[in-house]
């Protein structure tokens, strides 16, 4: 191709402006509105209306269903509209149904009740042994597993079962000796399994033998530090042995029809009652007491079956038998497995489940008995140990007789225990059961109760624990709360083993913060750090102290007040485990960014905040993961945003200074600070209304400097350039042009520095689209940028260039030739005589140069030669087939030139003709962008000063897609 010469056509851009805005059109407001609802009218007669309605028309309007935006403007919901047109079926409900559903209600406890399944595993994971324990199990022979072929007649059935249970007892024996926690735990579990194994195979006799010597092991205290946890592991067998009963026999009542949820005794076939009495009577003959009475509590629920008032005048009976039991802890735990199953099957029998807990408290003076004390004897069990192992059966019994209770029944079991000696236990467990709100009213009278126990038997730390957590959840009297704290705290700081302290103290915090002011937590703080810093006992409190913390933050929202309190932040110090210190300083920050609401300046709050800040910030090492450092960057970058000193402009940038320093190893946070720095610059030139004092220039100079130094420390290239350009733009605005000028300089210098590649997410992606996207922002800035007199007419622009000329890009690849044509415009625009956009009080080169032809020549060339390079490129992808990339790099210069280009220029305009067809020689240009392209071309030519387009229209073809 012959030379090109370049001639930029001369821009309005006042009158292109006016041009290209939206004609403004009226909007008449009607009925027609998009979001109202459509209303279809169906001109059809209803079928099925009565001959002589008094329908005033054949026609009639419907609604469609209207859609969500429609029904938020209206104010109704989706939800309302279907219950108002669903149709009122309470009302003809009969009055049986009703009280079935009454009763089915009655007959389930509510979602606060707390359920057996939430305390098994408490209880397993507390009451632990290592000592041996054995297993001693009598299965009987084997001619018993499988029925007796010869027995057709009923009554022969009848003796060979009677002669089957005769065997379970008098069978061979098993024991298993010597056995660890563990190994008797997975015996346990093998049995639970033979059960199901047995039953399924028809084996009902052999999975009742199971379930008998099961029971059988809980008469045996032998481990007695075992036995809660023994309790649990059997009774989950004995629960699995009720379910089964009760489904063969729901099963059988369910033929020919299925049994109603609400059923009554008239539903039950004979086959089933008579399946019933059969269980019944088997598990009577069982000779041993708490064998039978276990199994036949398992089985309490099929009485449904055989009689409506059955479970009503079982439960009671099963109640009075515990009390010839004679082991006191065997004779607790079974009450709690009658409360179990009782409060499951039948709730409303609350008062037989108070019968329960009222029969325990007669067998309690057994506990210092002869019996008992030779037992512990034995086994090395002191008195508080073992007053503990009553702890779980006599919570769960006060719970079922407490649930719902009123007031009055907590007054019935507080007089109970006042008349009993040594009552701490039982009353730990009555402040456990009832509502916070019944024990925080009578706060004093539990407090003197406590006061009066022996501190032998039941430590009185435990009971205010109890105490503190009922206050925790209701408030005492607002008379009696610092009497209260008082009582509580003396027998608390008298506790002289650590953990036990700082659990009974974690609990009290809640109550302290809630009533009291800061001087009262700062005592508690000063107390909890004099007990755990001897011998160093908070490292195994980690948990309870930072509970400590948490309960503090969520009441103390005034951080200028809780950093005011002296014990706080040598309470801190005892987090001195790196992750639990970052974990509990991630918590301070986090509440903090939520609940300080304004800026804040106040050097007590600051300095705190640093110190919790830089915290984190030391715990960042070479193993740390990219995402924990990116949450602790959200964290202090969230604390220092909430930093202003308002019009203090120096104080600021001395903070962004301290903080540079203490949080250098955060990339984010240096980007952020950068940023504040910037954004301080710009702040101080609106607040001085452009004003070009000399302490004005002076502080904005030193936050370029601030930027200037930061920028190299960072580790990511690309906000190294952005940076870097971002600086220059701040600094132009503010006037500093020798600053400005050095922040380009150097993102220039820095764009050889840019990998091909770069790490995006954590997978390698090409560099070249951030690249260019840069490159186009820093061209865009430099139209603004006057040209240093001592490095000569555009040296920015051509540095950019000849970096690009220079950089090492993509093979088979566009990228330099593109950036190459995103340069046309920005030359173009520079050889106007008012630049597009300008910055006030900045100088740029339309004012230096004033329209120079010898800078308009300058442009020209580097125009002409931009565009020989591109030329060049477009010869070679036809010389390599590469029509597709062809076709879009011509399609492009050609928009070049019809937006920037003189086309009055022969040359020029010969050379957009060529680029056209070049575009479309191959097919691969988009067919509506020509016709749109061309049809904007043909508006052009409309005006004055564009009528020269007719002729190069006329030469355009438009040839169509294949």
């Amino acid at each position: 191709m012959a030379a090109v010469i370049w001639r930029s056509r001369w821009r309005k851009y006042d009158a292109e402006l006016q041009r290209a805005r939206v004609e403004a059109i009226p909007l008449e407001f009607s009925d027609s509105h998009p979001l109202k609802p459509i209303l279809v009218t169906d001109s059809k007669p209803r079928r099925g209306t009565r001959k002589g309605s008094t329908s005033s028309s054949s026609s009639s309007s419907s609604s469609v269903p209207p859609d969500p935006l429609t029904s938020m403007l209206d104010g109704s919901d989706p939800l309302s509209v279907f219950a108002a047109e669903s149709p009122p079926a309470a009302h003809h409900a009969s009055a049986g149904d009703a009280r079935k559903k009454g009763e089915k209600e009655e007959e389930h406890v509510g979602a606060d009740f707390e359920p057996w399944s939430m305390r098994r595993g408490e209880i397993l994971a507390r009451f632990t042994t290592t000592e041996k324990l054995s297993i001693n199990l009598c299965m009987g022979s084997d001619s018993a597993n499988s029925p007796n072929p010869g027995a057709s007649a009923v009554s022969e059935k009848v003796r060979t079962r009677l002669e089957e249970l005769d065997d379970l007892e008098e069978g061979s024996q098993r024991e298993l000796l010597n056995l660890s926690q563990q190994e008797y735990a997975n015996r346990i579990e093998e049995l639970n399994q033979s059960l199901k194994e047995a039953w399924a195979a028809d084996q009902k006799v052999k999975a009742l033998k199971i379930v008998i010597q099961c029971a059988k092991l809980l008469s045996d205290t032998s481990v007695i530090r075992f036995y809660p946890s023994k309790f649990v592991l059997i009774t989950d067998i004995l629960d699995t042995f009720g379910r089964l009963v009760y489904d063969r026999i729901w099963t059988l009542c369910s033929d020919p029809r299925p049994l109603p949820e609400s059923f009554t005794v008239d539903d039950v076939n004979d086959t089933a009652k008579e399946t019933c009495l059969n269980w019944f009577f088997k598990i009577a003959s069982i000779r041993e007491l708490i064998p039978r009475l276990y199994v036949e509590a398992s089985i309490l629920k099929c009485n449904r079956f055989l009689n409506q008032g059955a479970i009503q005048e079982t439960l009671p009976r099963l109640t009075a038998m515990v009390r010839g039991i004679g082991d006191p802890l065997v004779a607790a735990y079974t009450r709690a497995y009658l409360c179990r199953v009782g409060i499951e099957v039948a709730p409303s029998l609350r008062d037989i489940l108070k019968r329960s807990f009222f029969d325990f408290l007669g067998t309690f003076r057994q506990m210092g008995g002869e019996a008992v004390g030779g037992q512990l004897l034995a086994q090395r069990v002191e008195m508080p140990e073992y007053l503990t192992l009553y702890s779980p059966a006599i919570n769960w019994i006060l719970q079922c007789s407490a649930y719902r209770a009123p007031e009055s029944r907590l007054t019935e079991m507080t007089e109970r225990c006042k008349k009993l000696g040594n009552n701490a236990l039982l009353l730990n467990s009555v402040m456990r059961a009832f509502r916070a709100e019944f024990v925080a009213a009578r706060a004093a009278d539990f407090i003197a109760m406590i006061k009066d126990c022996d501190e032998a038997g039941f430590p009185k730390h435990l009971l205010f624990g109890s105490l503190g957590r009922c206050l925790a959840c209701a408030d005492p009297p607002e008379s009696e709360r610092l009497t209260i704290l008082n009582e509580a705290w003396k027998v608390i700081t008298k506790v002289r083993n650590p953990r036990d302290y700082v659990n009974c103290a974690e609990i009290w915090v809640e109550f302290t913060c809630r009533h009291f002011t800061k001087r009262e937590a700062n005592t508690v703080l000063g107390d909890v750090i004099k007990h755990m810093t001897p011998d160093r006992a908070f490292e195994d409190a980690y948990a309870q102290l930072q509970s400590v913390i948490g309960k503090i933050l969520s009441h103390y929202h005034d951080f200028s007040v809780l950093f005011s309190m002296e014990r706080f932040l040598p309470f801190l110090d005892m987090f001195q485990k790196d992750s639990v210190r970052v974990e509990v300083c991630r918590s301070i920050t986090e509440v903090f960014i939520k609940q300080q609401l304004e800026p804040t300046r106040d050097p007590v709050i600051l300095n705190a905040m640093m110190h919790i800040c830089k915290a984190m910030h030391d715990s960042v090492n070479a193993l740390t993961l990219e995402d924990e450092k990116r949450s602790l960057s959200v964290l202090i970058i969230g604390f220092m945003r909430m930093v202003s000193f308002g019009r203090d402009f120096e104080q600021q940038l001395s903070f962004c200074v301290e903080a540079r320093a203490t949080f250098c190893n955060l990339e984010p946070v240096l980007v952020q600070l950068i940023h504040t720095v910037n954004k301080l610059a710009m702040e101080t030139r609106r607040v001085m209304k452009g004003t070009h004092s000399r302490k004005t220039a002076a502080f904005v100079r030193a936050c370029a400097a601030y930027s200037f130094i930061t920028i190299p420390s960072l580790a990511s290239i690309f906000s190294r350039l952005h940076l870097y350009l971002l600086s220059g733009q701040v600094a132009l605005s503010n006037q500093c042009l020798s600053q400005a000028d050095a922040f380009l300089k150097a993102a220039v210098g820095l764009l050889t520095e840019v990998p091909r590649s770069i790490s995006v997410e954590g997978k390698a992606r090409s560099s070249e689209t951030f690249l260019l996207d840069f490159i186009a922002n820093f061209l865009s800035t430099l139209l603004v940028v006057p040209d240093h007199p001592e490095h000569g007419v555009l040296y920015l622009v051509r540095g950019v260039l000849n970096v690009v000329q220079d950089y090492t890009w993509e093979d088979n690849g566009d990228a330099k030739v593109r950036v190459y044509v995103g340069a046309l415009p920005l030359l173009a625009a520079m050889s106007q005589e008012t630049y597009l956009y300008a910055i006030p009080q900045v100088d740029s080169n339309e004012t230096l140069y004033g329209g120079d032809p010898k800078f308009l020549s300058e442009i020209d060339k580097l125009c002409e030669t931009l565009i020989g390079q591109i030329l060049d490129h477009l010869k070679a992808l036809g010389r390599e087939e590469s029509t597709r990339r062809q076709s879009a790099l011509a399609f492009s210069l050609f928009c070049v030139l019809l937006a920037h280009g003189d086309l009055r220029n022969n040359k020029l305009s010969q050379l957009a003709v060529n680029l056209w067809n070049l575009s479309h020689k191959h097919g691969h240009c988009e067919t509506r962008v020509s016709v749109r392209t061309l049809e904007h071309m043909k508006r052009q030519a409309l005006q004055a000063d564009m009528s020269h387009l007719t002729d190069a229209i006329h030469r355009l073809a438009l040839t169509s897609r294949t």
